[in-house]
């Protein structure tokens, strides 16, 4: 699976990049053919402390899937994308739309 990042207006870390796709490694194991994983990673400006956004989008052979998710942190709405993403994979293989 290849993992595109991009953080919008400002520089992501290494530590948090290596979280991401440690987390998108994940959903390998309940779907094998996942061809791309683009994430976007944004700071809304709210006075809010649930102000960070991580939106993922995953190229599949029939389809696409995302999810945008809103946490106190990145590494919170990544691992709430994440597992948004392996129900909606669940669901389609037992739907059969994969």
């Amino acid at each position: 699976m290849v993992v595109q990042m991009h953080a919008v207006n400002f520089k992501a870390d290494v530590k948090l990049k290596n979280f991401i796709e440690k987390r998108l490694q994940k959903l390998e194991r309940f779907y094998g053919k996942i061809v791309e994983a683009e994430v976007f990673l944004k700071v809304e400006n709210t006075k809010e402390k649930t102000n960070k956004v991580a939106e993922i989008k995953l190229v599949v052979p029939k389809g696409k899937l995302l999810v945008r998710k809103l946490s106190n942190s990145f590494e919170e709405a990544t691992d709430k994308s994440v597992k948004a993403l392996v129900r909606m994979v669940k669901k389609k293989k037992s739907a059969r739309g994969f």
